[in-house]
């Protein structure tokens, strides 16, 4: 994907295109719809069709340019902000298009800050013009609904607003300029817009500027937050979120494997993370990303132990309450299958791992953080008693090892009873028997049973050799195939088996495919091949720089780009291999 992206956690800017830096789509979270609405300027935004929501132009003098006449140098400050670099003549332009974030920046908008330098020798007078067109807007959970009512533009007191003819409309935008501007508003079935803001570059000086996207669920509230963006103006909000985004980078010491992490951080931060328009709390989601298929919807798996742990990473305190979230929305019931944001369930089918998973990412998070508070809050207790509960039901009669429906990427199990998810339910059991009340944890299955129960009904012959099956039906009945989620490589994570374990080496080094589904890829960074894996992730394209579900073995993205929650797990397990593994590429 062509895309530059950027955003915060209320608004997404995932389609900004290089050649022109025009923005072709933004969007936002909905608790009422329990979807993600985005605002475009053609139905085909991802591909970078038609007419774009926003694009610059700019007039010197009597002459007219385009950002496409020439080309725009791009890159990103702190690993996340897109800025440019463009030259024509006497005239450079830079920019830099941000969300703004920070303790006291977080608003629902954005913001393209512009800066003309007149490298001539006498007073530059230029107008930029910012104008487009509102040609879509779509609810998403995984696929796209349009909205049935047309499409509005018009100009209030200078704003330019976008919004539905509805009065029940859900999302309104409001763009302006910093300053005092001249706005047109042609009303058709694809309304237009156009706002000029005028300035005057000294010579060999410059002059800055900058415009203001702002949402709100209506179009007053879109206004206020456009008036407050104006109020606090460009340059510190630049600032703060320049600031905040530093504070959450993170270091191993290695040049060429810093960016990595901190991009995927950053976009699982804030792609995985959102804040809702209308009731602004926070959600977990699979990915905000348009163009990845699982869309806004969310796993239990996922949210515990892909895109928390990098965000306990970078943000103690909005890790506590995103897990706090994740407990009250979907901790009613651990593991039963894939749930809308809102915690409404929206496919239905037991995941082992999804139930054990609570009790791990507590775990995680009272290491990570050294916070043993969590446990104290009464969703979290009550989140656990519940998993307990859940697994204590799918523990066979006869032998400690408990059953699935589904693998943790959501197939079905080809047996009833997975290593992977058996060896998350020991920890989790570990887990329980030390934080559950006292009558309740001696009921609770002593978790070296189920470790040897792995070793011994697990471990099967195959081509003559003794190897760790995937799955069994505790009937003689194996299958070796590796699910790339619930992969053999995480056993020593889950305290199940030593890293230098015979047969667990056996396993792995049998499981070594050529590089396709890219969780299996972040499983590698903890096995023994771990080095190797970091050189070939220093060298992947992704999905322009993100992560992507499948890839091609060099690392091209192939399918699902724009993985917010995955991301979280390749820079968590990248961060990991070389803090706790001592790897190196």
């Amino acid at each position: 994907m062509p895309w530059q992206v950027t955003g915060n956690h209320w608004l997404s800017l995932p389609c900004i295109h290089p050649a022109d830096g025009a923005v072709f789509a933004v969007g936002f979270l909905h608790r009422g719809t329990r979807s993600a609405i985005e605002f475009a300027g053609a139905p085909g935004f991802v591909e970078g069709e038609g007419a774009p929501l926003l694009r610059l132009r700019v007039r010197v003098g009597d002459k007219e340019y385009a950002f496409s006449d020439a080309p725009m140098t791009w890159e990103r400050a702190l690993g996340w902000l897109p800025t440019f670099t463009w030259t024509a003549g006497n005239i450079a332009v830079r920019g830099t298009v941000f969300a703004p974030f920070g303790r006291d920046s977080d608003v629902a908008g954005a913001v393209y800050a512009l800066s003309l330098e007149n490298r001539g020798t006498e007073d530059v007078n230029a107008t930029f013009f910012v104008e487009g067109t509102l040609g879509h807007r779509q609810l998403r959970v995984q696929t796209d609904r349009p909205f049935e009512d047309a499409h509005l533009v018009k100009d209030v007191d200078g704003d330019v607003i976008l919004s539905g003819r509805a009065a029940s409309g859900m999302v309104a935008i409001a763009i302006g300029a910093d300053e005092a501007s001249r706005v047109e508003v042609v009303a058709a079935d694809a309304p237009r817009y156009t706002i000029a803001r005028a300035i005057t570059a000294p010579a060999g000086g410059r002059a800055q500027l900058a415009f203001y996207l702002a949402a709100g669920p209506e179009p007053d509230g879109a206004r206020a937050s456009m008036a407050v963006l104006r109020r606090r103006g460009w340059k510190d909000l630049l600032r703060d979120t320049r600031d905040a985004l530093q504070s959450l980078e993170q270091t191993t010491g290695n040049d060429s494997l810093d960016p990595l992490i901190n991009r995927n951080l950053l976009f699982a931060y804030f792609y995985s993370v959102g804040r809702a328009l209308d009731d602004a709390h926070y959600y977990l989601v699979r990915s905000r990303a348009p163009w990845h298929g699982r869309g806004v919807t969310v796993r239990d798996w996922e949210a515990l132990t892909w895109t928390l742990p990098a965000i306990q990473l970078c943000d103690g305190p909005l890790a506590s309450e995103l897990l706090l979230r994740a407990c009250e929305l979907h901790g009613y019931a651990p593991g039963r299958g894939v749930h809308y944001f809102d915690g409404t369930m929206f496919a239905p089918g037991f995941c082992l791992e999804g139930a054990a998973g609570y009790a791990v990412a507590v775990d995680r998070y009272i290491r990570d953080t050294n916070d043993d508070h969590i446990v104290d809050e009464p969703i979290v207790a009550d989140t656990l008693y519940l998993s307990n509960d859940d697994l204590a039901t799918r523990r066979d009669r006869n032998v400690p090892l408990y059953s699935t429906e589904v693998l943790p990427g959501g197939e079905p199990a080809p047996h009833p009873f997975t290593l992977h998810g058996n060896a998350v339910v020991a920890q989790a059991l570990d887990v329980m028997r030390r934080t559950l009340d006292e009558e309740t944890a001696r009921t609770v299955e002593d978790p070296e049973a189920v470790r040897a129960a792995i070793k011994r009904h697990f471990v099967a012959e195959q081509d003559g050799k003794q190897l760790f099956s995937a799955a069994t039906d505790l009937a003689g009945h194996h299958s070796f195939a590796d699910d790339p989620v619930g992969s053999a490589l995480w056993l020593p994570m889950y305290e199940a088996v030593e890293r230098h374990d015979s047969t667990y080496r056996r396993t792995v080094k049998n499981t070594t495919l050529p590089p396709g589904e890219l969780a299996r890829e972040c499983a590698r960074l903890l096995g023994p091949e771990s080095s190797k894996v970091l050189q070939w992730f220093r060298r992947a394209a992704l999905d322009g720089g993100f992560a992507a579900e499948i890839v091609t073995p060099e690392g091209q993205a192939k399918f699902n780009g724009g993985d917010a929650a995955l991301s979280g797990l390749l820079a968590w397990t990248a961060w990991y291999a070389v803090h706790a593994l001592g790897e190196r590429p």
